[in-house]
């Protein structure tokens, strides 16, 4: 049962026991030689904590709002395609999971059942992801579907002009559901800031931009009007040779200046790890990885308990780092560090052997 889960290193060790190969190569790879995945985690690890004492920390608050969303803890659940290669029920069991424990799940548009169904699953507030697959009369349709069925927000990611090589499921000859259809890869690679204007002027809805990994890029999102600028280099699943996002998250503040809030992902495994990333300045993390683990592991349940684990992990550093709100939490809280090991995409658990056979 998933109560009886101690830490998410086992929750991540029963996903691998589930999971078929080709589901596990495509929640755990990268693409190419999978360093910009390995740097996300890294630029974690060089990141030290700087705590203070003789703080009254017995009354700790890790709740925060996005959007004007309240969420439990400052994570969120990340979209992710094919969630039904994780659990049967697919984006059904990812929102009863957030809705259970308190938080906003963002809706890949390239998972199962439909975004109608995923959004009637439960009366939380969702978000919808959008990958343009169409013209702008294919994306009026969608994003009419999107509002009627009650959406909070919409993200558009907009880092796949190109589909990467992701070698783990191409070397074992495994296909995610949403690629076995694949759209016209002409409409992702002609998204610019014009047609960015176009689609959050249509959908009306608060607005994140995915896939921001340059102080540049990030001024020109606020420039354009952007709700919420959202650090993310695909899991590493993109562009490969690229800057871990949490060191990218600094530039990407100074840019934003307060003009939008922040969203961050990649990497994430710890409570420690959000906790670093709000005192570098974003508003909350998404989860991807550990998304995918708890679902393997036990469906929604075991989603709720990956969670559960977090919220403890983060109401244990807050205390010992003498903060009792997460908008305590400043850059005075972290400093620069050694890394002292290897990293991997398991990392942070101390019996994960760093091996890409797993």
């Amino acid at each position: 049962m998933a109560h009886e889960f101690l830490s998410n290193e086992q929750i991540v060790q029963a996903a691998r026991h589930n999971l078929p190969q080709g589901a596990w190569d495509y929640l755990v790879g990268a693409s190419e030689s999978e360093t910009t995945m390995r740097r996300n985690r890294l630029g974690f690890d060089r990141i030290a904590f700087r705590p203070r004492i003789l703080v009254d920390v017995s009354q700790i608050d890790p709740a925060t709002t996005l959007l004007g969303q309240p969420l439990r803890i400052p994570v969120i659940l990340a979209p992710i395609g094919s969630l039904q290669v994780f659990a049967p029920e697919g984006g059904i069991a990812a929102a009863r999971a957030a809705a259970k424990f308190g938080t906003v799940h963002v809706v890949s548009s390239a998972t199962e059942p439909s975004l109608e169904e995923t959004a009637a699953s439960t009366p939380a507030p969702k978000i919808f992801q959008l990958y343009v697959h169409g013209d702008e009369a294919w994306t009026r349709q969608i994003l009419e579907r999107v509002k009627r069925a009650g959406y909070a927000g919409l993200c558009l990611t907009v880092d796949v002009a190109v589909y990467s090589r992701r070698e783990r499921p191409m070397l074992s000859g495994w296909t995610t559901p949403s690629r076995r259809t694949p759209a016209d890869p002409r409409f992702r690679a002609s998204l610019t800031w014009e047609t960015m204007d176009m689609i959050k002027e249509i959908a009306g809805l608060p607005f994140l931009l995915k896939g921001v990994a340059t102080a540049e890029d990030a001024a020109l999102a606020v420039e354009h009007g952007v709700d919420a600028v959202w650090v993310s280099n695909h899991g590493g699943r993109q562009l490969d040779g690229a800057q871990g996002a949490i060191e990218t998250l600094p530039e990407i503040v100074a840019a934003v200046n307060g003009r939008a809030q922040i969203v961050l992902d990649g990497g994430v495994q710890r409570g420690g790890d959000v906790l670093k990333a709000i005192a570098l300045g974003a508003n909350a993390v998404a989860i991807g990885k550990l998304q995918g683990w708890g679902l393997g592991a036990d469906g929604t349940a075991g989603l709720v308990r990956v969670l559960e684990l977090l919220e403890h992990e983060i109401t244990v550093a807050m205390g010992l780092l003498g903060v009792t709100r997460i908008d305590q939490l400043t850059p005075k809280y972290v400093c620069a560090a050694e890394a002292v090991m290897p990293p991997h995409e398991m990392s942070m658990w101390t019996n994960m052997p760093g091996s890409r056979l797993l």
